[in-house]
């Protein structure tokens, strides 16, 4: 069907009039055919064939009248349609929905399309009726896509040629498992068609505001839900606090220095069910939670500890005489203060590399 489509669009290119003057927009339309790279060994049995679609985009051409797009050399932007078919019945196949930038490069000859969207799975895992598609969790899924061509416009009248390598990824990002996900590497082939005679003509460049290199302090706060990946699991909350400084070096790089706390509740039901599934698990974990000075230590360590019927050993690094001390295994009571004052009398006897901050 969708080569039907591709087909029909090309030979509309002929019959259509012939134009000389750049546009200011265009459309493209682009075969693909790839595969499917192993980046998951439990997704073998899901990469029986050689994935092929289509990318149908609309692109409008900018003209440096605003600074940011002769700082680009003045990029397309768009939208842009994918349908993927992905060789195998039990994946199904995939149609995406994207806005893109195209941006240029050896004298608008090269295309690199950044874009981002959302794909639509025709046969998601149901636990039912599609057990084993252990790649797309859900019906909705986020998905971003590279494509770089080579890129000759104007052929003939209106229409051009491209062709080069789509990348694409599609995911819900674990907020429903199963969610092993799918990347598809392709090679593309395709026709550009300019839509109308307005010709393009760009803004000379201007003399560009000097970037302020001031040191800037950020602080980001992140939040969502996701899930462990044990399948049909309660979503848990995720944080992330972040604070840094940037510094710009010009318009295109900065450096940025800074610290970052996360927080993942779906992370500890994760570290709990695979030690319930593998029959014991080692964890190495710092309670303290901070290099700082601090007066109580993190509970999580304890919870890990009671929800999978697992021991404790307490270690410590002793910097008074270089060594490094192994305690003896415990099991917690349930009495979280009880079992934080016996780990904190054992630490006590040990000398930190900093003793203030013990």
């Amino acid at each position: 069907m969708y080569r039907l489509l591709v087909w029909g669009f090309i030979v509309s290119f002929f019959v259509g009039s012939s134009q000389t003057k750049s546009s200011s927009t265009f459309l493209d339309v682009n075969y693909f055919r790839g595969s499917i790279p192993i980046h998951n060994v439990d997704i073998l049995h899901l990469v029986q064939g050689h994935p092929e679609g289509v990318v149908i985009g609309w692109n409008h051409r900018t003209d440096g009248k605003k600074e940011w797009e002769q700082r680009y050399n003045y990029p397309d932007y768009g939208a842009s349609f994918m349908f993927q078919d992905l060789k195998n019945e039990v994946l199904g196949n995939t149609f995406g929905f994207y806005g893109h930038f195209n941006f240029y490069f050896l004298k608008r000859r090269l295309m690199l399309r950044v874009g981002q969207g959302i794909v639509v799975a025709t046969n998601p895992y149901d636990k039912t009726s599609n057990p084993k598609n252990i790649a797309f969790g859900s019906k909705l899924l986020a998905s971003p896509y590279l494509m770089l061509n080579y890129k000759k416009p104007n052929i003939l009248g209106p229409i051009g040629i491209q062709s080069g390598v789509v990348l694409s990824h599609a995911s819900n990002g674990n907020f429903s498992a199963p969610n092993t996900s799918v990347n598809t590497i392709a090679l593309n082939i395709g026709m550009n068609y300019d839509l109308d005679t307005k010709k393009i003509l760009f803004e000379e460049p201007k003399e560009m505001l000097e970037v302020s290199k001031a040191l800037k302090y950020n602080v980001v706060f992140r939040s969502g839900l996701n899930q462990t990946d044990v399948v049909g699991t309660q979503h848990y909350p995720f944080y992330s606090l972040a604070a840094y400084v940037d510094k710009r070096l010009n318009y295109f790089s900065g450096f940025q220095l800074g610290v970052q706390a996360f927080v993942s509740y779906a992370l500890k039901e994760e570290i709990i069910d695979i030690t319930n599934k593998y029959k014991g698990f080692i964890i190495g974990l710092a309670p303290e939670g901070t290099r700082k000075k601090v007066e109580r230590l993190k509970t999580g360590f304890l919870r890990i500890a009671n929800d999978t019927n697992s021991k404790i050993m307490l270690a410590g690094i002793d910097f008074s005489n270089k060594t490094i001390e192994l305690g003896e295994f415990f099991s917690p009571s349930g009495d979280v203060e009880q079992d934080l004052n016996n780990i904190k009398h054992y630490f006590s006897n040990f000398s930190g590399k900093r003793p203030e901050l013990s």
